[in-house]
Protein backbone atom coordinates (compact mmCIF):
# COMPACT_ATOMS: atom_id res chain seq x y z
CA UNK A 1 0.00 0.00 0.00
CA UNK A 2 2.74 2.41 1.03
CA UNK A 3 4.57 1.74 -2.10
CA UNK A 4 1.26 1.86 -4.64
CA UNK A 5 1.17 5.60 -2.59
CA UNK A 6 4.80 6.25 -3.21
CA UNK A 7 4.03 5.18 -7.27
CA UNK A 8 1.03 7.39 -8.02
CA UNK A 9 3.05 10.60 -5.92
CA UNK A 10 6.07 10.23 -8.04
CA UNK A 11 4.04 9.88 -11.20
CA UNK A 12 2.29 13.02 -10.08
CA UNK A 13 5.27 14.69 -9.61
CA UNK A 14 6.73 13.68 -12.76
CA UNK A 15 3.58 14.96 -14.77
CA UNK A 16 3.66 18.16 -13.02
CA UNK A 17 7.47 18.67 -13.86
CA UNK A 18 6.85 17.69 -17.13
CA UNK A 19 3.81 19.98 -18.15
CA UNK A 20 6.28 23.23 -16.00
CA UNK A 21 8.64 22.58 -18.82
CA UNK A 22 6.38 22.47 -21.65
CA UNK A 23 4.43 25.95 -20.91
CA UNK A 24 8.00 27.25 -20.29
CA UNK A 25 8.89 26.18 -24.08
CA UNK A 26 5.17 27.57 -24.77
CA UNK A 27 5.18 30.41 -22.85
CA UNK A 28 8.34 32.98 -23.39
CA UNK A 29 9.44 34.42 -19.84
CA UNK A 30 11.43 37.65 -20.30
CA UNK A 31 14.13 38.12 -17.04
CA UNK A 32 13.92 41.73 -18.23
CA UNK A 33 10.82 43.92 -19.43
CA UNK A 34 12.25 45.11 -23.03
CA UNK A 35 14.69 42.66 -23.21
CA UNK A 36 14.42 39.70 -25.89
CA UNK A 37 15.25 36.25 -24.55
CA UNK A 38 18.41 34.47 -26.65
CA UNK A 39 17.61 33.67 -29.89
CA UNK A 40 14.08 36.06 -29.99
CA UNK A 41 14.22 38.94 -32.59
CA UNK A 42 13.95 42.38 -31.72
CA UNK A 43 11.03 44.40 -32.37
CA UNK A 44 11.44 47.46 -33.92
CA UNK A 45 9.91 50.23 -34.67
CA UNK A 46 11.20 53.45 -36.68
CA UNK A 47 10.00 57.13 -37.53
CA UNK A 48 11.47 57.13 -41.84
CA UNK A 49 12.41 54.53 -43.99
CA UNK A 50 16.19 55.48 -44.39
CA UNK A 51 16.34 54.64 -40.18
CA UNK A 52 14.37 51.11 -41.37
CA UNK A 53 17.50 50.42 -43.67
CA UNK A 54 20.34 51.38 -41.20
CA UNK A 55 18.07 49.18 -38.49
CA UNK A 56 18.20 46.13 -41.06
CA UNK A 57 22.03 46.98 -42.17
CA UNK A 58 23.01 46.77 -38.29
CA UNK A 59 20.68 43.95 -37.21
CA UNK A 60 20.10 41.66 -40.04
CA UNK A 61 18.58 38.63 -38.84
CA UNK A 62 18.33 39.44 -35.21
CA UNK A 63 15.34 42.05 -35.76
CA UNK A 64 12.00 41.52 -36.67
CA UNK A 65 10.97 43.10 -40.09
CA UNK A 66 11.22 46.82 -38.88
CA UNK A 67 8.12 48.75 -38.56
CA UNK A 68 7.99 52.34 -40.31
CA UNK A 69 5.64 55.04 -38.89
CA UNK A 70 5.75 57.55 -42.47
CA UNK A 71 5.13 55.30 -45.38
CA UNK A 72 6.08 55.65 -48.41
CA UNK A 73 5.17 58.36 -50.35
CA UNK A 74 3.61 60.24 -47.05
CA UNK A 75 4.96 63.18 -45.59
CA UNK A 76 6.56 63.22 -42.30
CA UNK A 77 4.99 66.99 -41.56
CA UNK A 78 1.60 66.34 -41.84
CA UNK A 79 1.16 61.85 -40.73
CA UNK A 80 -0.75 60.20 -38.32
CA UNK A 81 -0.09 56.96 -37.12
CA UNK A 82 -3.02 54.17 -37.88
CA UNK A 83 -4.32 51.77 -35.35
CA UNK A 84 -2.24 49.41 -36.74
CA UNK A 85 1.27 50.96 -36.18
CA UNK A 86 0.03 51.83 -32.66
CA UNK A 87 -0.66 48.26 -31.97
CA UNK A 88 3.07 46.91 -33.41
CA UNK A 89 4.19 49.90 -30.93
CA UNK A 90 2.76 48.27 -27.78
CA UNK A 91 4.65 44.75 -28.69
CA UNK A 92 7.83 46.60 -30.07
CA UNK A 93 11.12 46.45 -27.20
CA UNK A 94 12.89 49.57 -29.16
CA UNK A 95 12.15 53.02 -31.01
CA UNK A 96 14.55 54.56 -33.23
CA UNK A 97 13.45 58.02 -33.72
CA UNK A 98 15.51 60.46 -35.94
CA UNK A 99 15.76 62.90 -32.67
CA UNK A 100 16.02 66.70 -34.75
CA UNK A 101 12.70 68.13 -34.97
CA UNK A 102 10.85 66.34 -37.12
CA UNK A 103 7.22 66.89 -37.46
CA UNK A 104 6.13 64.00 -37.10
CA UNK A 105 7.78 63.53 -33.92
CA UNK A 106 7.08 66.48 -32.13
CA UNK A 107 3.75 65.79 -32.73
CA UNK A 108 3.44 62.15 -31.47
CA UNK A 109 6.18 61.04 -29.49
CA UNK A 110 4.72 61.36 -26.24
CA UNK A 111 2.07 59.79 -27.16
CA UNK A 112 3.71 56.58 -28.65
CA UNK A 113 5.70 56.64 -25.66
CA UNK A 114 2.61 56.34 -23.63
CA UNK A 115 1.46 53.11 -25.72
CA UNK A 116 4.59 51.09 -24.66
CA UNK A 117 6.11 52.48 -21.59
CA UNK A 118 8.72 49.54 -21.52
CA UNK A 119 10.19 50.16 -25.29
CA UNK A 120 13.56 51.77 -24.96
CA UNK A 121 13.70 55.08 -27.05
CA UNK A 122 17.03 55.29 -29.02
CA UNK A 123 17.58 59.15 -30.23
CA UNK A 124 19.62 58.47 -33.17
CA UNK A 125 20.65 62.57 -33.44
CA UNK A 126 22.78 62.29 -30.65
CA UNK A 127 26.31 63.67 -31.21
CA UNK A 128 25.14 65.37 -34.32
CA UNK A 129 24.72 69.50 -34.58
CA UNK A 130 21.67 70.75 -36.44
CA UNK A 131 21.83 73.56 -39.11
CA UNK A 132 19.18 76.03 -39.06
CA UNK A 133 16.77 73.80 -37.39
CA UNK A 134 16.73 71.54 -40.05
CA UNK A 135 15.47 67.89 -39.11
CA UNK A 136 17.19 66.20 -42.66
CA UNK A 137 20.11 65.53 -41.00
CA UNK A 138 20.59 61.99 -42.21
CA UNK A 139 21.04 63.14 -45.92
CA UNK A 140 24.76 63.94 -45.11
CA UNK A 141 26.37 60.05 -45.26
CA UNK A 142 28.62 61.91 -42.66
CA UNK A 143 25.26 62.26 -40.21
CA UNK A 144 24.59 59.31 -40.81
CA UNK A 145 27.45 57.37 -39.79
CA UNK A 146 26.76 58.71 -36.50
CA UNK A 147 23.37 57.47 -36.46
CA UNK A 148 24.31 53.90 -37.32
CA UNK A 149 26.67 54.03 -34.59
CA UNK A 150 23.73 55.20 -32.07
CA UNK A 151 21.77 52.59 -33.54
CA UNK A 152 24.69 49.97 -32.89
CA UNK A 153 24.58 50.88 -29.35
CA UNK A 154 21.17 50.64 -28.79
CA UNK A 155 20.70 47.15 -30.14
CA UNK A 156 23.45 45.95 -28.13
CA UNK A 157 22.15 47.18 -25.14
CA UNK A 158 18.94 45.41 -25.52
CA UNK A 159 21.13 42.38 -27.12
CA UNK A 160 24.32 42.13 -24.84
CA UNK A 161 25.56 38.28 -26.59
CA UNK A 162 24.98 39.85 -30.14
CA UNK A 163 27.76 42.34 -29.75
CA UNK A 164 30.09 41.49 -31.88
CA UNK A 165 27.34 40.64 -34.52
CA UNK A 166 25.69 43.93 -34.25
CA UNK A 167 29.48 45.51 -34.29
CA UNK A 168 30.74 43.21 -37.06
CA UNK A 169 27.55 44.29 -39.21
CA UNK A 170 27.43 48.61 -38.47
CA UNK A 171 31.59 48.48 -39.44
CA UNK A 172 30.65 46.98 -42.46
CA UNK A 173 27.48 49.09 -43.46
CA UNK A 174 30.13 52.76 -41.88
CA UNK A 175 32.73 51.35 -44.61
CA UNK A 176 30.02 51.21 -47.05
CA UNK A 177 29.35 54.75 -46.27
CA UNK A 178 32.66 55.69 -46.52
CA UNK A 179 32.67 54.86 -50.05
CA UNK A 180 29.15 56.25 -50.84
CA UNK A 181 30.80 59.92 -49.02
CA UNK A 182 33.71 59.46 -51.74
CA UNK A 183 32.15 58.26 -54.54
CA UNK A 184 30.09 61.68 -53.90
CA UNK A 185 33.04 64.06 -53.34
CA UNK A 186 34.19 63.03 -56.19
CA UNK A 187 31.46 63.29 -58.64
CA UNK A 188 30.38 67.12 -57.40
CA UNK A 189 34.06 68.08 -57.12
CA UNK A 190 33.65 69.17 -60.78
CA UNK A 191 30.34 70.62 -61.35
CA UNK A 192 30.55 73.85 -62.57
CA UNK A 193 27.96 75.62 -60.72
CA UNK A 194 27.76 75.38 -56.66
CA UNK A 195 24.56 76.28 -56.35
CA UNK A 196 21.02 74.32 -56.87
CA UNK A 197 17.66 75.65 -56.26
CA UNK A 198 15.18 72.79 -53.98
CA UNK A 199 11.49 73.02 -53.60
CA UNK A 200 11.30 72.06 -50.12
CA UNK A 201 14.85 72.27 -47.98
CA UNK A 202 15.70 68.83 -47.53
CA UNK A 203 19.28 69.22 -48.46
CA UNK A 204 21.16 71.78 -45.98
CA UNK A 205 23.56 68.81 -44.85
CA UNK A 206 23.88 67.37 -48.08
CA UNK A 207 25.14 70.32 -49.58
CA UNK A 208 27.55 71.46 -46.63
CA UNK A 209 28.71 68.03 -47.12
CA UNK A 210 29.87 68.63 -50.75
CA UNK A 211 30.25 72.49 -50.71
CA UNK A 212 26.94 73.34 -52.62
CA UNK A 213 24.19 75.72 -51.72
CA UNK A 214 21.02 74.83 -51.94
CA UNK A 215 17.97 78.58 -51.96
CA UNK A 216 14.75 77.15 -51.07
CA UNK A 217 11.57 77.28 -52.79
CA UNK A 218 9.20 76.87 -49.92
CA UNK A 219 9.80 77.61 -46.36
CA UNK A 220 7.66 76.10 -43.34
CA UNK A 221 5.67 73.68 -45.37
CA UNK A 222 3.88 76.53 -47.55
CA UNK A 223 3.77 77.23 -51.12
CA UNK A 224 5.19 80.17 -52.32
CA UNK A 225 3.62 83.72 -53.09
CA UNK A 226 3.94 85.40 -56.29
CA UNK A 227 6.24 87.87 -54.78
CA UNK A 228 8.42 85.26 -54.18
CA UNK A 229 8.36 83.26 -56.87
CA UNK A 230 9.76 86.51 -59.20
CA UNK A 231 12.35 86.62 -56.24
CA UNK A 232 13.41 83.42 -56.94
CA UNK A 233 13.37 83.23 -60.34
CA UNK A 234 15.45 86.66 -60.42
CA UNK A 235 18.00 85.12 -58.19
CA UNK A 236 18.47 81.60 -60.45
CA UNK A 237 18.77 84.04 -63.42
CA UNK A 238 21.52 86.22 -61.42
CA UNK A 239 23.72 82.77 -60.47
CA UNK A 240 22.66 80.65 -63.58
CA UNK A 241 21.02 77.92 -61.56
CA UNK A 242 20.43 74.76 -63.99
CA UNK A 243 19.21 72.15 -61.17
CA UNK A 244 15.85 71.99 -59.01
CA UNK A 245 15.43 69.46 -56.55
CA UNK A 246 11.80 68.11 -55.69
CA UNK A 247 10.48 65.95 -53.43
CA UNK A 248 8.08 63.51 -54.47
CA UNK A 249 6.27 64.51 -51.09
CA UNK A 250 5.45 67.50 -52.60
CA UNK A 251 3.78 69.65 -54.99
CA UNK A 252 5.85 70.49 -57.81
CA UNK A 253 3.84 73.17 -59.79
CA UNK A 254 5.76 75.78 -58.21
CA UNK A 255 9.10 73.99 -59.02
CA UNK A 256 8.04 73.71 -62.86
CA UNK A 257 7.18 77.25 -63.10
CA UNK A 258 10.10 78.54 -62.13
CA UNK A 259 11.89 75.57 -64.59
CA UNK A 260 10.38 76.84 -67.64
CA UNK A 261 11.05 80.76 -67.12
CA UNK A 262 14.93 80.20 -66.19
CA UNK A 263 15.41 76.06 -68.55
CA UNK A 264 16.31 74.26 -65.39
CA UNK A 265 16.33 71.19 -65.12
CA UNK A 266 13.82 68.92 -62.63
CA UNK A 267 15.33 66.18 -60.32
CA UNK A 268 13.33 64.41 -58.22
CA UNK A 269 14.90 64.02 -55.22
CA UNK A 270 13.43 61.60 -52.19
CA UNK A 271 14.84 62.66 -48.93
CA UNK A 272 13.03 59.21 -47.42
CA UNK A 273 14.06 56.90 -49.73
CA UNK A 274 14.72 53.22 -48.22
CA UNK A 275 17.92 52.22 -49.97
CA UNK A 276 20.23 55.17 -48.76
CA UNK A 277 23.16 54.03 -50.43
CA UNK A 278 21.31 54.00 -53.92
CA UNK A 279 19.60 57.00 -53.10
CA UNK A 280 22.02 59.63 -52.69
CA UNK A 281 24.75 57.93 -55.42
CA UNK A 282 21.44 58.47 -57.92
CA UNK A 283 20.91 61.82 -56.91
CA UNK A 284 24.96 62.83 -57.25
CA UNK A 285 24.77 61.24 -60.87
CA UNK A 286 21.71 63.28 -62.15
CA UNK A 287 23.50 66.45 -60.60
CA UNK A 288 26.10 66.25 -62.95
CA UNK A 289 23.81 64.56 -66.01
CA UNK A 290 25.07 61.13 -65.83
CA UNK A 291 22.02 59.12 -67.50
Amino acid sequence: MIKYKYNRYLGLIIILVFVFVLLAGVVPVRAEVGVPLSGEKIGVVVTILPLADFVEQVGKDKVEEVTVMVPSGASPHTYEPTPLQLKKISRAQLYIKVGSGIDFELAWMDKISRVNKDMLICDSSQGIKLIDRDPHIWLSPGNAKIMVQNIYQTLTEIDPPSREYFERNAREFLRSLDELDEEIKVKLKGIKNKKFLSYHPSWSYFAKDYNLTQIAIEKEGKEPSAAFLVSIIEQARVYDISIILVSPQFNTKSAEVISQEIGARIIIADPLSRDYLKNLKKLAGEMVGDK
